[in-house]
């Protein structure tokens, strides 16, 4: 592991540091959400206002042993899902989870290959709404240690229109508070980000982007471990500024079966992604992650024509 200095609960300062962090922006998104789903006429577009406004359920899980004579736990987590009259489907999952990665998974992470033990801490989110307006959402940060120490993350937005005047609209206020965050830090470069996330969220198989892009990173370790810390939680707190005002926008626009429709075919390219190429998907099924936590990902409703 980390050479960094442990304190006495056998965590780097840093590494305590990002844990409460995850769960501090957690609960700060959680709350917002919730605030959305309270609002006079949420969700009256198409008659969801008539739903009881949502509020996030938590369940916790543990990490089992990574062998049958080992009795402790490797970590856990508390996933969070609300379902409400605006948000059809959210969740806002933490974990924290260690042990040791199998031989076949170490050789794909950095400072895996001679000593496979690891501990990995971070916040995952997925918003799929009612209303075909309202772009889904994915934000993710995380903190990896193994024998290296890096973060990595990044928020993506997925119109159901991408093609349409107010998908463009969105996805330009979404990458203006992004570029803001990368800019306020010398560790960052929102150009290169942006075009990482273009490339990775992208299906070879249909030959077409997911979404609209957003920014993504990963192997963040500039030498200033504070540094790359702050500017992953200022990846978070912009995230948590300009999506609820994007829900807010249209979340009350009212919508036809048509679009109802095609809403449901662009999750189905959501659901293609997150089980073929995403890459957190992997590192949480290869991990032995919580399943129902690693799959809440997946849209509630969804058609293939």
């Amino acid at each position: 592991m980390s050479a960094d200095k442990a304190n006495k609960s056998g965590l780097t300062d840093q590494q305590q540091q990002a844990k409460a962090w995850f769960e501090h922006l957690r609960d700060d998104i959680c709350t917002a959400f919730e605030s959305l789903e309270t609002q006079d006429g949420a969700g009256g577009g198409a008659g969801t206002s008539d739903l009881e406004p949502g509020r996030f359920v938590q369940t916790p899980w543990e990490r089992p042993a990574e062998t049958p004579t080992d009795t402790s736990t490797k970590g856990g987590g508390v996933m969070s899902v609300m379902k409400g009259r605006v948000f059809e489907k959210v969740g806002v999952n933490v974990s924290t989870v260690f042990g040791e990665f199998s031989e076949e998974f170490r050789k794909n992470i950095p400072g895996a290959q001679d000593d496979p033990r690891f501990w990995a801490s971070g916040i995952s989110l997925v918003a799929h709404l009612h209303s075909p307006h309202v772009p889904a959402v994915h934000m993710n940060t995380r903190h990896i240690v193994t024998t290296k120490s890096w973060f990595g993350g990044g928020a993506d937005i997925t119109p159901m229109f991408p093609d349409a005047a107010e998908a463009k609209t969105d996805a330009a206020d979404f990458h203006a508070t992004l570029k803001a965050a990368c800019d306020a830090h010398e560790v960052a470069d929102f150009d290169k980000y942006k075009a990482w996330c273009d490339d990775y969220f992208f299906l070879p198989h249909r030959n077409e982007a997911r979404g609209l892009g957003g920014i993504f990173f990963d192997y963040i370790d500039s030498g200033d471990k504070a540094a790359d810390f702050a500017f992953t939680q200022d990846v978070g707190r912009a995230f948590l500024d300009i999506y609820p005002k994007l829900v807010a926008r249209r979340m009350n626009e009212p919508w036809t079966d048509a679009e109802r429709e095609q809403q449901l075919i662009r999750r189905g390219r959501y659901v293609e992604f997150n089980l073929l190429y995403d890459r957190g998907t992997k590192f949480g099924l290869m991990t032995g992650g919580n399943t129902e936590a690693i799959l809440m990902s997946l849209p509630p409703e969804v058609k293939w024509p």
